[in-house]
C-alpha cells in the first residue's frame, strides 16, 4: 500500500484560506489530506483487525446507506442516538451526503479501496460525533470536535485546524478556549475508539447509553 505523502505547501495555502473565510468546509478536507501523513493507513491497519472493520471492508458497507434512510431515523424511539442525530441534522438543516461533496474524496486520491472505505466512513460518520460528544456546530463546538478528532486519529492536519481555529477563538472569547480544546482531547483519548464502532447497531438504542458505553461524558 502506497504511503501517502505530506503536502505542507498544499496544507499552507489552504489553511489561509480557511483562516479568511471558515465556513470555506472544503479548504479543511485539503489540509486534513495534506498533512495526513501515515494517519489514515495507521487508522487502517487498526480498523481492518477489528471484527466490523474487516466486515465492512469485506462487505463495502457504506453507512450512508443508513443515515439516508430519513424516515426510518426519524421513526426511532425519542431520546434514541439515532433520533437525537435525526433532530440534530433537521436542526441545523444537514444531509447525510452533505460532507461528500465538500471532501471530493475520489478513488483516485488513495492508493487502495480499502483506504477509501476507511476515509469515507469516518468523513461521513462527523455528525454522528457532533451527536455523541453534544459540541455543537458553532466555532467553539467544531473546535472542540476536531481536538476530539485529533486524539482518535492521530491526523496533524486535524490538530493544526483546532489550534489555529483555538488561537482565533481565544481572541474573542479568552483563554478558556483551550481549556476547552483541552478537556475535548482528553475526552477523544478516553473514549472508545470510534472509527470501528458498529454505529449502525447502536441507533435505536437511548443516547445516554450509547455515551456511557462508548466513554464518552
Amino acid at each position: 500500500m502506497k504511503r501517502q505523502r505530506m503536502q505542507p505547501m498544499v496544507a499552507f495555502r489552504a489553511l489561509k484560506a480557511l483562516v479568511a473565510n471558515p465556513q470555506d468546509t472544503p479548504k479543511v478536507f485539503d489540509v486534513i489530506r495534506a498533512l495526513g501523513g501515515p494517519s489514515l493507513e495507521r487508522g487502517l491497519r487498526r480498523f481492518r483487525i477489528t471484527d466490523f472493520g474487516n466486515q465492512v471492508l469485506k462487505d463495502d458497507i457504506d453507512i450512508l446507506d443508513t443515515l439516508q434512510n430519513r424516515s426510518m431515523l426519524g421513526a426511532l424511539p425519542n431520546g434514541s442516538f439515532g433520533s437525537t442525530y435525526y433532530h440534530f441534522t433537521q436542526r441545523e438543516d444537514l444531509a447525510a451526503e452533505g460532507l461528500v461533496d465538500a471532501s471530493a474524496v475520489e478513488t483516485e486520491t488513495f492508493s487502495h479501496p480499502h483506504l477509501v472505505r476507511y476515509a469515507t466512513r469516518l468523513r461521513d460518520t462527523h455528525d454522528l460525533w457532533h451527536t455523541l460528544t453534544g459540541y455543537g456546530r458553532d466555532e467553539l463546538g467544531e473546535a472542540c470536535l476536531l481536538a476530539f478528532t485529533y486524539a482518535q486519529t492521530r491526523n496533524r492536519g486535524i490538530f493544526l485546524i483546532a489550534i489555529v481555529g483555538g488561537f482565533k477563538l481565544r481572541q474573542a472569547m479568552g483563554p478558556g478556549v483551550f481549556r476547552a480544546l483541552v478537556r475535548a482531547y482528553r475526552d477523544g483519548r478516553q473514549a472508545a475508539w470510534l472509527p470501528a464502532i458498529h454505529f449502525e447497531s447502536l441507533l435505536s438504542e437511548a443516547i445516554t447509553d450509547v455515551r456511557t458505553q462508548l466513554r464518552i461524558p
